[in-house]
């Protein structure tokens, strides 16, 4: 299978006779937004209070992105195009990557930005890689050269909604370099709907997504394992078309890859001195389950450790933990010669720098001393660490509210808790694979309708003047 048509099957299946819709009459653009069930079930008004996504990079790795789009229009970079060597934001007859790059950092058009299609973090920039086909215009670049690329323009989460067949060394060693660098990868585990997981997720230190539909079940197509980590909306979901003023409606694991990007760029906004694997720890600790699977063992090869709930990734207290979370270490990446600068705690020393401290020359009495000294170090860090602790510091300070901060959100209403935010104190087992029930922080609930069902809303409110 080629590279685009298996990016088209991760991509989503394209729900026939609803792939455009035009953009003229504002009801219909009104309507667009309305149906951005995600942002409802995120109370994504209360979210943007908390962060924009300001400040981060998000790489999208795909088809071009129509920087163009009046949705998109300014959050785009020039990025690069390894299709034909130019810039990766020009207009291209395929709608994925600006689908996707809608969802992560759309921000809406129109007076006071209530039209069109609003990503979960309206305020971050988009970073278009332009990936071709194999054997189509790829030259010599596959998946390793575009990874190493995004890394190096300084993104700081790259969104793969693609599964590549294949995998080489080059690729592998990619991933690690990204890690390496302290950038956040994430990629859809795949639609076959069943036990085969898409290489590229498999990969380790990849947070790997499945998708689930408004009322947190698994959509039947998901693709499920053992290295599933988290799931996220990908049901019904509305994203901007390459055409300018048109959009899409699909479902796939690639929509539900872009919305964990969106959320991990609200999260590296607010906590910046966190790392990428500290980033996958909030939204795994806060991640939910929807009625009746509140004890189920996780990871689950559905669910992975559960839906996203950005909300609570972004408010609650949860200690910053390992540097790298729950995400398995790959090996490293080899260093340049020099030493190149990597992530605080991440795997980086060069072979020299190892040779050097092997040949120091230390005495067995010098590397006693250096041994206590440490102890005594740790020991004080240690008792700081639980003071701070039982004080209730252990979180990183709020962050700003961006633009998109006001009253009621651009174009709808906050929503009744559900399935996908929860006022409750997060309650976690303990471990990442630590046996036993899921502590959910109650149950879930629901004003009416059928169990678990997204509860209605109210029409969009209008701002003032309009």
């Amino acid at each position: 299978m080629s590279f685009m048509r298996m990016l088209r099957a991760v991509s989503g299946v394209t729900l026939a006779g609803a792939m455009l819709f035009g953009s003229a009459p504002a009801a219909l653009a009104d309507q667009n937004r309305d149906d951005q069930w995600p942002l409802k079930a995120f109370d994504a008004a209360s979210i943007w209070k908390e962060s924009t996504g300001k400040g981060v990079t998000v790489a999208v790795i795909d088809d071009p992105v129509n920087g163009n789009h009046p949705d998109l229009k300014g959050n785009v970079l020039p990025g690069k195009s390894f299709i034909d060597g130019g810039r990766g934001d020009r207009k291209d007859s395929e709608d994925h990557g600006t689908g996707m790059a809608s969802l992560i950092a759309g921000h809406g058009h129109g007076a006071g930005n209530v039209d069109g299609v609003m990503g979960l973090a309206p305020d971050a920039k988009i970073l278009p890689v332009a990936s071709p086909e194999f054997g189509a215009g790829a030259g010599n670049t596959a998946l390793g050269d575009w990874i190493r690329y995004a890394v190096d323009q300084d993104a700081s989460v790259i969104n793969l909604s693609i599964n590549p067949t294949g995998l080489t060394d080059s690729d592998r060693r990619a991933v690690a370099y990204a890690v390496q660098k302290d950038v956040l990868v994430v990629a859809g585990a795949g639609n076959d709907g069943e036990s085969r997981f898409s290489d590229l997720a498999s990969l380790p230190g990849v947070v790997s997504v499945g998708a689930v539909d408004k009322a947190g079940q698994v959509w039947e197509k998901s693709s499920s394992g053992s290295q599933l980590m988290l799931s996220a909306p990908g049901v019904n979901i509305t994203s901007a078309s390459a055409a300018p003023g048109k959009y899409r409606l699909a479902n796939g694991t690639s929509d539900s890859t872009a919305y964990v990007s969106g959320a991990a760029a609200l999260l590296r906004s607010k906590f910046p001195d966190l790392t990428a694997g500290q980033v996958a720890n909030r939204l795994v600790k806060t991640a939910g389950l929807p009625p009746g699977q509140e004890r189920l063992k996780l990871p689950d090869p559905h669910y992975g450790y559960g839906f996203i709930r950005p909300l609570r990734a972004l408010r609650e207290d949860i200690p910053a933990g390992s540097k790298n979370g729950p995400l398995k270490t790959p090996p490293a990446e080899p260093g340049p010669a020099t030493g190149g600068a990597s992530a605080p705690g991440l795997p980086g020393a060069s072979g020299d720098q190892a040779s050097e401290q092997k040949d120091s020359g230390l005495g067995t009495a010098a590397v006693v001393g250096i041994a206590v000294g440490v102890l005594v170090v740790v020991a004080v860090i240690v008792v700081v660490v639980v003071r701070q602790q039982k004080d209730g510091r252990n979180g990183p300070p709020p962050g700003g509210n961006g633009g998109f901060g006001g009253p009621g959100g651009p174009g709808f209403v906050p929503q009744q808790p559900g399935p996908f935010q929860q006022p409750a104190p997060y309650q976690h087992p303990g471990p990442y694979q630590q046996p036993g029930p899921y502590q959910q922080p109650g149950p879930y609930q629901h004003q009416q309708g059928a169990p678990g069902a997204f509860p209605p809303v109210p029409p969009p409110v209008q701002p003032p003047g309009q």
